[in-house]
C-alpha cells in the first residue's frame, strides 16, 4: 500500500510542480490525476495495488473535506461580503451543468423521447 500511495502522491506532486513552474490556471491535483490517467492508459491497465488502495482512500474521502470546511470558516467574513456573487456563480453553474447534461443526453439518445415506456 505504501508503494501505491507513493505513486499517487508522486503524481500529485508532479501536478503541483507543473502548475507552479508553468503557471497553469488549473489545480495541481487535476494535472496529477491526468498524469496518473495517462500512465494507466500507456500501461494498458491499472496497477493491481492501485485497485486495492483507491477504494480504501475513497472510503475516507469525507475526511478530506475537513480542511476545506475550516477554510470556509476562516474566510466567513469574506463570504458574508460577497454572498451575492457566490450565489450567482452557484446558480449559474448548476443551471449550465443541467442544460449541458440535457443537451448531451438528447444528442446521445435521439430516440429516447419517442421510445415506448
Amino acid at each position: 500500500m505504501v508503494h501505491d500511495l507513493l505513486i499517487l502522491l508522486s503524481c500529485q506532486l508532479a501536478g503541483e510542480a507543473s502548475v507552479f513552474f508553468l503557471e497553469l490556471p488549473v489545480p495541481g491535483p487535476v494535472i496529477g490525476f491526468l498524469l496518473l490517467f495517462s500512465i494507466c492508459l500507456v500501461r494498458g491497465r491499472i496497477p493491481a495495488g492501485l485497485e486495492t488502495t483507491a477504494p480504501v482512500l475513497l472510503s475516507h474521502l469525507s475526511l478530506l473535506f475537513v480542511p476545506a470546511g475550516v477554510g470556509v470558516i476562516l474566510h466567513l467574513s469574506r463570504i458574508v461580503e460577497e454572498w451575492p456573487a457566490i450565489l450567482a456563480a452557484l446558480l449559474l453553474s448548476t443551471w449550465l451543468a443541467v442544460a449541458v447534461t440535457g443537451l448531451v443526453l438528447a444528442r446521445l439518445l435521439p430516440n429516447a423521447a419517442s421510445a415506448p415506456r
